[in-house]
């Protein structure tokens, strides 16, 4: 199971997909919610509204 590059947490398959979405499809270090926050300057419910809003287009990254 992947983790967190930044922390070491186990990732969620969202947080993967997130991460490839935000910083890079080609990406092989990955952030969990909580990192990608900090990165971003943004809270994780907002992160979540990211995924269903993608998952809800379709993105692949997000099935």
């Amino acid at each position: 199971m992947p983790r967190c590059s930044v922390c070491g947490k186990t990732l969620l398959q969202d947080e993967i997909g997130l991460t490839r979405k935000l910083i890079s499809r080609a990406v092989t270090e990955f952030l969990c919610f909580d990192c990608l926050a900090a990165k971003f300057k943004t809270d994780i419910p907002r992160l979540k509204e990211m995924v269903e809003y993608y998952r809800s287009q379709g993105c692949m990254l997000f099935n």
